[in-house]
Protein backbone atom coordinates (compact mmCIF):
# COMPACT_ATOMS: atom_id res chain seq x y z
CA UNK A 1 0.00 0.00 0.00
CA UNK A 2 2.83 2.40 0.78
CA UNK A 3 4.39 1.64 -2.59
CA UNK A 4 1.19 2.61 -4.40
CA UNK A 5 0.88 5.93 -2.56
CA UNK A 6 4.54 6.73 -3.38
CA UNK A 7 3.85 6.07 -7.05
CA UNK A 8 0.80 8.31 -6.94
CA UNK A 9 2.84 11.08 -5.31
CA UNK A 10 5.48 10.80 -8.05
CA UNK A 11 2.81 10.96 -10.77
CA UNK A 12 1.28 14.05 -9.14
CA UNK A 13 4.71 15.71 -9.06
CA UNK A 14 5.22 14.92 -12.77
CA UNK A 15 1.84 16.32 -13.80
CA UNK A 16 2.12 19.47 -11.67
CA UNK A 17 1.54 22.73 -13.49
CA UNK A 18 4.92 24.49 -13.62
CA UNK A 19 3.71 27.84 -14.92
CA UNK A 20 4.44 30.91 -12.78
CA UNK A 21 1.39 31.81 -10.72
CA UNK A 22 0.27 34.50 -8.30
CA UNK A 23 -2.87 34.52 -6.17
CA UNK A 24 -4.50 37.22 -4.05
CA UNK A 25 -7.01 35.83 -1.59
CA UNK A 26 -9.87 37.44 0.33
CA UNK A 27 -9.88 40.61 -1.81
CA UNK A 28 -12.91 42.73 -0.88
CA UNK A 29 -14.27 43.09 -4.42
CA UNK A 30 -17.02 41.07 -6.07
CA UNK A 31 -15.71 38.32 -8.41
CA UNK A 32 -17.97 39.52 -11.22
CA UNK A 33 -16.32 42.97 -11.14
CA UNK A 34 -12.84 41.44 -11.07
CA UNK A 35 -13.63 39.11 -14.00
CA UNK A 36 -14.56 42.14 -16.14
CA UNK A 37 -11.04 43.49 -15.65
CA UNK A 38 -9.40 40.09 -16.14
CA UNK A 39 -11.16 39.55 -19.47
CA UNK A 40 -9.47 42.68 -20.88
CA UNK A 41 -5.93 41.46 -20.12
CA UNK A 42 -6.25 37.72 -20.78
CA UNK A 43 -3.86 36.61 -23.57
CA UNK A 44 -1.81 39.81 -23.59
CA UNK A 45 1.88 40.31 -22.83
CA UNK A 46 2.69 41.17 -19.21
CA UNK A 47 4.04 44.67 -19.92
CA UNK A 48 1.06 45.49 -22.15
CA UNK A 49 -1.36 44.20 -19.50
CA UNK A 50 0.29 46.29 -16.78
CA UNK A 51 0.03 49.40 -18.97
CA UNK A 52 -3.68 48.72 -19.58
CA UNK A 53 -4.38 48.09 -15.88
CA UNK A 54 -2.61 51.28 -14.82
CA UNK A 55 -5.12 53.46 -16.69
CA UNK A 56 -8.26 51.32 -16.44
CA UNK A 57 -10.95 53.15 -14.44
CA UNK A 58 -12.37 50.01 -12.76
CA UNK A 59 -11.86 49.63 -9.03
CA UNK A 60 -10.56 46.08 -9.35
CA UNK A 61 -7.75 47.08 -11.72
CA UNK A 62 -5.43 48.07 -8.84
CA UNK A 63 -5.70 44.63 -7.20
CA UNK A 64 -5.28 42.82 -10.53
CA UNK A 65 -2.23 45.01 -11.29
CA UNK A 66 -0.58 43.81 -8.07
CA UNK A 67 -1.29 40.14 -8.87
CA UNK A 68 0.06 40.38 -12.44
CA UNK A 69 3.19 42.18 -11.19
CA UNK A 70 3.70 39.48 -8.55
CA UNK A 71 3.29 36.67 -11.11
CA UNK A 72 5.88 38.33 -13.37
CA UNK A 73 8.28 38.65 -10.44
CA UNK A 74 7.73 34.97 -9.59
CA UNK A 75 8.55 34.00 -13.17
CA UNK A 76 11.76 36.06 -13.21
CA UNK A 77 13.10 35.21 -9.76
CA UNK A 78 11.89 31.65 -9.15
CA UNK A 79 11.93 30.18 -12.66
CA UNK A 80 14.47 32.39 -14.46
CA UNK A 81 12.12 33.34 -17.30
CA UNK A 82 12.51 36.44 -19.48
CA UNK A 83 9.86 39.06 -18.69
CA UNK A 84 9.54 40.19 -22.31
CA UNK A 85 8.35 36.73 -23.43
CA UNK A 86 5.66 36.27 -20.76
CA UNK A 87 1.96 36.30 -21.63
CA UNK A 88 -1.08 35.92 -19.40
CA UNK A 89 -2.37 32.45 -20.21
CA UNK A 90 -4.98 32.15 -17.45
CA UNK A 91 -6.66 34.78 -15.30
CA UNK A 92 -9.74 34.16 -13.19
CA UNK A 93 -11.46 35.23 -9.98
CA UNK A 94 -13.24 32.72 -7.78
CA UNK A 95 -15.71 33.61 -5.05
CA UNK A 96 -14.34 33.85 -1.54
CA UNK A 97 -16.34 33.90 1.69
CA UNK A 98 -19.30 36.26 1.80
CA UNK A 99 -19.48 38.70 4.71
CA UNK A 100 -23.12 39.11 5.74
CA UNK A 101 -24.27 42.42 7.23
CA UNK A 102 -27.75 43.47 8.34
CA UNK A 103 -29.69 46.57 7.39
CA UNK A 104 -32.68 47.37 9.62
CA UNK A 105 -35.97 47.84 7.79
CA UNK A 106 -39.44 48.88 8.83
CA UNK A 107 -41.65 46.98 11.32
CA UNK A 108 -38.71 45.20 12.96
CA UNK A 109 -37.55 43.33 9.87
CA UNK A 110 -34.15 43.41 8.21
CA UNK A 111 -32.35 42.99 4.90
CA UNK A 112 -29.12 41.04 4.52
CA UNK A 113 -26.31 42.80 2.67
CA UNK A 114 -23.78 40.41 1.10
CA UNK A 115 -20.27 41.86 1.00
CA UNK A 116 -18.52 39.59 -1.46
CA UNK A 117 -14.84 38.65 -1.55
CA UNK A 118 -12.81 37.03 -4.29
CA UNK A 119 -9.65 35.01 -4.87
CA UNK A 120 -7.76 36.36 -7.92
CA UNK A 121 -5.40 33.98 -9.75
CA UNK A 122 -3.10 34.80 -12.68
CA UNK A 123 -1.01 32.17 -14.53
CA UNK A 124 1.67 33.15 -17.02
CA UNK A 125 3.38 31.21 -19.79
CA UNK A 126 6.15 31.91 -22.25
CA UNK A 127 5.17 33.24 -25.64
CA UNK A 128 6.52 30.26 -27.61
CA UNK A 129 4.88 27.39 -25.67
CA UNK A 130 1.36 26.83 -24.41
CA UNK A 131 2.44 25.51 -20.99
Amino acid sequence: MAKNSREKALKRAENKDRRPTATAKFVRISPSKVNLVLSTIRGKKVDEALAILKYLPNGASEEVYKVVKSAAANAENNLGMNRDELIISEAYANAGPILKRILPRGRGSMDVIAKRTSHITVKLSQEGGSK
